[in-house]
């Protein structure tokens, strides 16, 4: 046991040697002992012996590791499913459109506000993208997370499904309209996380492109389901049931599968389950300040945040304008957005085949110029020069419709790959968490600019005599990025790193 003495010779253990002789030697030995000050220590136990060398853990079996890749295998099966169902919630989202024109008589301006109002619990990634990193719960920090996000849509989702439509409930559509995003900014972040730590041992890129793969094969199947449901029915309820029954089963597969990952064995991070909850979350946040504050990350999430903020976008003003002044059917919208999705995978595979050998600042370049053109291609529809080429409005929509967003959504792919390589190990929740919340962010100021456009030039009024201007001058400001596009990384591309795992 530890004994407190002063400094002084040890008593002999049963494993000491013997002490030398008494002579001179020994005198001066003595008196040095007795002249030095007396300073009081922690006694070794067994005579002053050597302390035990740490035990190294033994090395896991054949099967144990068999058993770990199955179970990894589950957590990305779950994992892959989340992007799906993030995908598929454009399926509710085209009924609750629908629903709050129609059934609630939302105007245009009204509308782009609640969509843009209803994002605000996105803003708050960082925070969820923190927990997830410091914060474990019964020893995972990944999948209980996805399993929040998943019953808090759920319980927005199922309530809007029996709610009933009056004009005095708009306040509890807004809450569960909140409480739905909130629950899918927690598994997005939780997602984003999981898909950094695996593409650690992968080439560069893979696992991104498959979750954009995922997110637009969800979003192209409830948009494609969407409109054919609604057209059917004319109920949205209906859907919000369906999508309903979907959570559940999401929240079922999360809570029944265990949590293994790449960093399971042998990380660091395995550390932060003794330390206290403060302490978890101080050192998260000073990591995830760190990260931000390095110029190689910093520059290139400022210029895709502002590439989106500086842009005001007119969605509302459009989606009535097609539905109201067109004339055009449900299911004409939700497969336009299904061309939508069908450009992002495309575009998706054309990066990670050939694209991804471009410098990324000649890439985006490209894309920022393809985006504007898109934008100002909405002036055909909205002028009808369609008519004029013999194209009808509905295939016209059907085709291109849905260009610009498919073009803005696949800008981000070559950013979040660019961090995924850049992610310091222990941040991958909050890194993403605050890329995606930036984003979110950028996303809400483009709505209230457009708001504010619409407002400006006389679109709030309910006329749409002055929207060409309008689709003019977004299309004028989304060239406004490439005036800082130096922030964005010369010569670094994607082709061919291994990000091997540290």
């Amino acid at each position: 046991m530890l004994c407190l003495s002063p400094r002084a010779p040890c008593l002999p253990g049963p494993h000491a040697k013997a002490p030398p002789p008494a002579g001179a030697a020994g005198n001066a030995r003595r008196t040095t002992l007795r002249a030095a000050p007396r300073r009081w220590r922690l006694a070794r136990p067994r005579g002053c012996s050597a302390a035990a060398p740490v035990p190294v853990p033994a090395p896991r079996t054949t099967a144990e590791r068999w058993g770990s890749l199955r179970e990894m295998r589950r957590v990305w099966w779950v994992c892959g499913a989340g992007y799906w169902v993030q995908g598929f919630r454009c399926f509710p989202w085209l009924a609750l459109n629908f629903h709050l024109t129609r059934g609630l008589g939302l105007s245009p301006v009204a509308l782009q506000l609640v969509q843009n109002a209803g994002s605000l619990p996105l803003v708050a990634k960082p925070l969820f993208g923190v927990l997830s990193d410091a914060v474990y719960i019964g020893r995972e920090h990944r999948l209980p997370y996805i399993s929040i996000g998943a019953l808090l849509q759920l319980t927005a989702w199922g309530t809007l499904a029996i709610m009933p439509v009056t004009g005095d409930t708009f306040p509890t559509h807004m809450i569960c309209i909140l409480i739905g995003n909130l629950g899918a900014s927690v598994t997005e972040v939780v997602s984003d996380a999981v898909v950094t730590e695996f593409s650690r041992t992968q080439r560069t890129g893979v696992l991104q492109s498959y979750a954009f793969i995922g997110l637009a094969a969800g979003a192209l199947l409830g948009n494609l389901s969407g409109g054919y449901v609604l057209l059917r029915t004319q109920e949205p309820k209906i859907m919000f049931t369906a999508f309903s029954v979907l959570l559940g089963l999401q929240l079922a597969l999360s809570i029944g599968t265990k949590e293994t990952l790449p960093s399971s064995h042998g990380n660091s991070r395995s550390l932060l389950v003794k330390s206290s909850l403060p302490a978890n979350l101080r050192k998260q946040f000073s990591n995830l300040m760190t990260a931000v504050r390095e110029e190689r990350i910093f520059y290139p999430l400022a210029w895709i945040m502002t590439s989106f903020a500086v842009v005001p976008v007119l969605s509302g003003t459009m989606f009535c304008f097609q539905t109201q002044h067109l004339k055009l059917d449900s299911s004409i919208i939700g497969l336009s957005k299904v061309m939508g999705q069908v450009m992002v995978v495309s575009l998706t595979v054309l990066y990670n085949r050939h694209l991804k050998r471009i410098p990324l600042r000649r890439l985006v370049c490209g894309v920022q110029i393809m985006y504007a053109f898109a934008v100002l291609s909405e002036l055909i529809l909205v002028k009808q020069v369609n008519l004029m080429l013999g194209i009808p409005n509905e295939v016209y929509v059907l085709c291109f419709s849905a260009l610009a967003e498919a073009i803005a959504q696949f800008k981000v792919l070559p950013f979040s790959i660019l961090l995924s390589s850049l992610c310091p190990p222990g941040c991958e929740g909050s890194l993403f968490a605050f890329f995606t919340s930036g984003l979110v962010f950028s996303a809400i100021l483009s709505g209230v600019f457009g708001v504010g456009l619409s407002a400006l030039i006389g679109l709030s009024s309910g006329g749409y005599s002055s929207l060409p201007l309008g689709i003019l001058l977004q299309s004028l400001a989304a060239l406004l990025p490439l005036a800082w596009l130096s922030f964005v990384p010369e010569n670094w591309t994607a082709d061919g790193k291994i990000v091997k795992q540290r």
